[in-house]
């Protein structure tokens, strides 16, 4: 399977007549590998900020996760595998792998746990997989 298929089949799939607004499979040092047309452009210091707080985690917290220059507060996570980020009614899970960075973001109506549920699912199946 394609990475671009586990964007569009996986990651942006319908769930409880829901889904993501904008998905992506990223790797560490933040080459893209497949991304939703709706996803938006990186810059290195955000990749590298978000990596930083999974090798020391809470240091991103004072300054926010800044994701295409959307800034996101963060919220409670699980140290070293998973950042989260809220704006207004929407937000943002990322799950680290191995390998990768998978990126979730949603709006209302989506909820936060239909996101992490999304995006933590193919993560904890890419690490069963050795990526």
């Amino acid at each position: 399977m394609s990475w671009q298929a586990y964007v569009d089949e996986h990651l942006m799939w319908e769930i409880e007549g829901n889904r993501l607004s904008a998905a992506a499979i990223i790797g560490q040092d933040g080459s893209v590998w497949a991304q939703s047309d709706t996803f938006p452009q990186l810059k290195p210091e955000e990749v590298s900020g978000i990596m930083s707080d999974f090798d020391e985690p809470g240091t991103l917290a004072p300054t926010g996760l800044y994701l295409g220059s959307t800034k996101y507060m963060v919220i409670q996570g699980e140290p070293g595998a998973v950042i989260r980020g809220k704006k207004g009614a929407g937000g943002v899970t990322i799950k680290k792998t191995n390998l990768a960075l998978i990126i979730g973001i949603y709006a209302e109506p989506m909820t936060p746990g239909q996101c992490n549920m999304v995006v933590e699912r193919l993560g904890d199946y890419l690490i069963e997989q050795g990526l």
